[in-house]
């Protein structure tokens, strides 16, 4: 009586965690936090340790692999496992289609359409619905025997499922491609790094060793995945006789089958799904090399039949090579808009995904170095869809012996400013924030953003025809805009101009913390120069301030301190400061009370619902004058909840910790006594 309940508890945790594995590994949906899943995991694992006689190959726990093999064994396949020919033009295409339609004798044929995956191709085979061996295609006609690192693959299924869970009593041959996606390659490759170990060149390449491998723990470690992309043999069950039902079963039995296929009717449909999976192809979450055609009918596919060692009823359509050698001519460094240099390799012109190449990123100096990449060296460039072109890596048997090493320059290439890293920071950065022209449209945005100099008008388009037209170079020139010279740019008024105009003079009168906040300075949020402008009292003091009393700031650290005074030691910077005073920019200026004396100094607040008086904004700002932190989450360290209208969970929050919650009219009488 004990056993039966044991094996019927045995038999339920198998079924829930296989479903929660389908969920995880298939649909990418999980159903169970992974504490609740490593629950019933180690209750399935103490059962069968108690109960070996109820242990099965089909267990979930015997994923984990098994002892190291010394090599692979034959495995010669039932039914060939065959290649397809090939297709690199719309002109190719239609040359198959025309050969399968009067092969067929028909006007029109219908295809099942679906993805060419670039891993590794395999055979599963299931007796009575249970996986017993799987093989790689090899030549063709013999394979190598990979059950037990295949096993360790969660989204394969360890038994065929019905649509009422029971098994499926059937002996099948499932075909399709192990893979590995993308996330899972560049967090092996961050392994592979900080163990000192090689990387591996591609998703292909890093699935096919880890396939491969004689112990299958480490396959166990590589998180391969797979999808289905045919039936070989099947005995036991009735198959659809069309391609794309029988992959819709495959499905049905749990099998991982791919959701961006399709049925089209006659050429113009199949060079259709191509335009359209290459525009989806780089957003998906795994490599493709191609797309896959083939007559939809099994009827039609068996009187089509085969030519050499490939199918005449289906073809792969190929995309443009993603990667091609080349040689690296120089490197130059370019700016971008926030000021970050950018190394770039020159290269000798290449075709590669689709375009001619002649420019790669290098992304960093760190990559440059990772990689060892020397001007003058052949290397491999790859282009993913409409991704930037990169240079993956370096073919080092054909480095020339006069192959140079590249270093960064120490002052801006485009305005000359000094650069600067940060610690523990990839890329360095030009200083000349408010002059540098590679910087000048995202600083004069920056500039008059809402919360900077609040320059309600000067939106992305408007900017970038100013800067386009040499009207403004940097925030000061503004300011020595005219009507004439507005009304003269592209969709814009007399009345558009005026109230430019008028918002632009209304920003002459600003406060400390918005001008300085306004600088653009790197590192120095709103919320900073606040603090700063609080602390400091007047902007020169600020300017010359060295590191050790700028950290004297609540917040203030060693990196922004240094931020801060890289900005101010850069003489461009400064000079268009002293433009923009000079202008008539301006703000009150006060010998602030020190920090310790601020009431509420040490103490959080939280605002929520809205408030009659003032708006959020303003009274954080109030706040935050008084020397308070405003936090935007209740917590045990909250020490008042501010509660305007329509409060909801902070409220709620808050009540249940036993936060002190004041009214707006508590909150007025509490700003306005101080």
């Amino acid at each position: 009586m004990v056993s039966a309940v044991v094996q019927q508890r045995i038999k339920a945790l198998r079924s829930e965690i296989e479903a929660h594995n389908y969920q995880y590994y298939v649909l990418d949906a999980p159903t169970v936090p992974d504490a609740g899943y490593d629950t019933l995991f180690r209750e399935l694992q103490r059962l069968e340790a108690q109960h070996p006689e109820f242990l099965t190959s089909d267990s979930p726990t015997q994923r984990v692999g098994a002892a190291p093999l010394k090599y692979f064994a034959e495995v010669p396949h039932r039914t060939p496992m065959l290649s397809l020919n090939n297709a690199f033009s719309a002109d190719e295409v239609i040359a198959f289609d025309a050969r399968v339609r009067d092969a067929l004798g028909i006007d029109e044929v219908e295809y099942a359409v679906e993805l060419k995956f670039d891993g590794l191709a395999i055979n599963l085979s299931y007796r009575n619905g249970i996986f017993v061996q799987g093989a790689t295609r090899g030549d063709g006609s013999t394979g190598e025997d990979v059950t037990e690192n295949l096993r360790t693959v969660r989204s394969i299924p360890l038994r065929l499922k019905e649509a009422n869970g029971e098994v499926l009593c059937a002996d099948v041959e499932v075909r399709g491609e192990v893979l590995m996606f993308t996330r899972d390659f560049d967090l092996l490759n961050e392994q592979q790094r900080l163990n000192g170990e090689k990387e591996f060149v591609n998703p292909r390449n890093a699935a096919a060793g880890s396939l491969r491998q004689l112990d299958s723990a480490v396959t166990a470690t590589r998180h391969l995945s797979f999808y289905a992309y045919g039936v070989g043999l099947c005995d036991g069950v009735n198959l659809s006789g069309k391609h794309d039902l029988q992959m819709a079963q495959l499905a049905d039995w749990g099998v991982p089958v791919a959701t961006q296929r399709s049925t089209v009717q006659g050429v113009a449909g199949l060079l259709d799904y191509y335009k359209e999976m290459g525009a989806l192809r780089a957003a998906l979450p795994f490599a493709i090399d191609g797309v896959v055609y083939k007559v939809n009918d099994i009827a039609q596919q068996q009187m089509l039949g085969f030519v050499s060692r490939a199918p005449r009823f289906a073809i792969a359509h190929k995309f443009p090579a993603e990667e091609a050698m080349t040689t690296l001519l120089d490197i130059d460094v370019q700016v971008g808009r926030t000021g970050a240099l950018t190394p770039v390799a020159r290269l000798t012109p290449v075709f590669v995904g689709g375009v001619t190449v002649t420019n790669a990123t290098l992304h960093n100096e760190d990559e440059i170095r990772r990689k060892d990449v020397r001007i003058g060296d052949t290397v491999i460039v790859r282009r993913a869809g409409d991704v930037i072109p990169e240079v993956a890596r370096v073919v080092l048997e054909r480095r020339p012996s006069d192959a140079r090493v590249f270093s960064m320059p120490q002052a801006c290439p485009v305005c000359g400013s000094h650069v600067v890293r940060e610690e523990d920071a990839a890329a360095w950065r030009c200083t000349g924030g408010l002059f540098c022209p590679a910087q000048r449209k995202q600083a004069l945005l920056h500039f008059a953003g809402r919360r900077a100099m609040n320059i309600d008008g000067l939106g992305d388009k408007l900017v970038e025809q100013l800067v386009d037209a040499q009207q403004v170079s940097t925030p000061a020139d503004l300011y020595k805009l005219g009507m004439s010279g507005l009304v003269s740019l592209e969709r814009m008024g007399e009345k558009s101009a005026l109230n430019l105009l008028d918002a632009i003079e209304a920003s002459r009168k600003t406060t400390l913390a918005r001008f300085l906040f306004a600088l653009g300075i790197r590192n120095v949020g709103e919320t900073t120069a606040r603090d700063l402008a609080q602390h400091f009292g007047a902007l020169d003091a600020i300017m010359q301030a060295d590191a050790e009393r700028l950290q004297q700031v609540r917040d203030v650290g060693p990196v922004v301190a240094q931020s801060m005074v890289d900005f101010f030691a850069e003489a461009h910077n400064l000079a268009v400061i002293a433009q923009l005073r000079e202008a008539g920019v301006h703000w009150d200026e006060h010998s602030p009370a020190p920090q310790e004396d601020r009431i509420y100094t040490g103490k959080t607040f939280v605002l929520t619902g809205t408030l009659a008086s003032l708006s959020r904004q303003q009274a954080k700002e109030r706040l935050e004058a008084l020397g308070a932190k405003v936090s935007g989450s209740v917590s045990k360290k909250t020490d008042f909840v501010v509660a305007g209208s329509d409060s909801g969970s902070k409220l709620e929050r808050a009540m249940e910790l036993g936060v002190a919650v004041l009214s707006e009219s508590e909150f007025l009488l509490l700003i306005e006594g101080e």
